[in-house]
C-alpha cells in the first residue's frame, strides 16, 4: 500500500514537471518568434536610417556648397594636449600648434566645416565612447558645439570612426542620450549647463 501511494505521488510530480516543461517550451517558441519579428523590424529601421543618412549627407553637402563659413568666432582649449588651428586657405595644408582651437560662431550663419586629412595629435579619446568624449569637450567649451566641430576635435583626440557618416553617428549618439540637448540644427549642449544656469 505504501509503495502504491509513493508511486502515485511520484507520477503526479512527474506530470506536473512535464506540464511545466511543456509550458516553457511553448513560451520559448513564442519568444523565438518575437525575436525573429524584432530582427525584421530592426533590419527595416536600419534601411530607413541608411536612406535618411544619405539624404542628410546630401543636404549637408549642398548647404556647405551654398554658404561659405564665417570666420573665427570663439575658442576652446583642449586640456593637456597641443591644440590645432583649422586650415588657413592661404597657407599650406598643415596644422600649426596654438594655445587654443578656434571655431566658427553659430549665430553668424555659418556651419563649421569638417577638416579634411585631419591627423590625431593625441590618444585622448581613443578609448572613450562618443558620448563620454563629447561630454568632456562640451564642458571645456563653455557653450554648445556643432557636430562638425565635435568631429574635428574627436579625430584630433584620437577617436576613429568606422562609418561613412561620422557626424551623423555623433548626432544620433547625442540625441539618444539624456545628458545632451539640441539647441540648434546639428548643435548640442549639456543639459547640466542649462540646469546650472537656471539655478544661478
Amino acid at each position: 500500500m505504501l509503495d502504491e501511494n509513493l508511486i502515485a505521488t511520484l507520477e503526479q510530480s512527474l506530470r506536473q514537471t512535464r506540464n511545466a516543461q511543456n509550458r516553457l517550451v511553448v513560451r520559448l517558441r513564442e519568444a523565438e518568434g518575437e525575436v525573429e519579428h524584432l530582427r525584421l523590424e530592426i533590419s527595416a529601421l536600419e534601411n530607413s536610417a541608411a536612406q535618411t543618412e544619405k539624404a542628410i549627407d546630401s543636404l549637408l553637402v549642398a548647404m556647405r556648397a551654398g554658404s561659405r563659413p564665417m570666420n573665427i568666432g570663439r575658442t576652446i582649449t583642449i586640456e593637456d594636449e597641443t591644440p590645432l588651428l583649422p586650415y588657413d586657405d592661404a597657407a599650406p595644408r598643415t596644422y600649426r600648434p596654438e594655445s587654443s582651437v578656434h571655431y566658427l560662431h553659430q549665430s553668424r550663419g555659418g556651419i563649421p566645416s569638417i577638416s579634411n586629412n585631419l591627423e590625431p595629435i593625441s590618444n585622448r579619446f581613443s578609448d572613450r565612447t562618443i558620448t563620454q568624449a563629447c561630454t568632456l569637450l562640451l564642458r571645456e567649451s563653455g557653450g554648445p558645439l556643432h557636430v562638425n566641430e565635435l568631429y574635428n576635435l574627436l579625430v584630433a583626440g584620437g577617436m576613429r570612426f568606422k562609418g561613412n557618416n561620422p557626424t551623423i553617428s555623433i548626432a544620433v549618439s547625442l540625441n539618444r542620450n539624456r545628458r545632451f540637448r539640441k539647441v540648434d540644427p546639428g548643435t548640442f549642449d549639456l543639459v547640466m549647463r542649462e540646469a546650472i544656469q537656471a539655478a544661478s
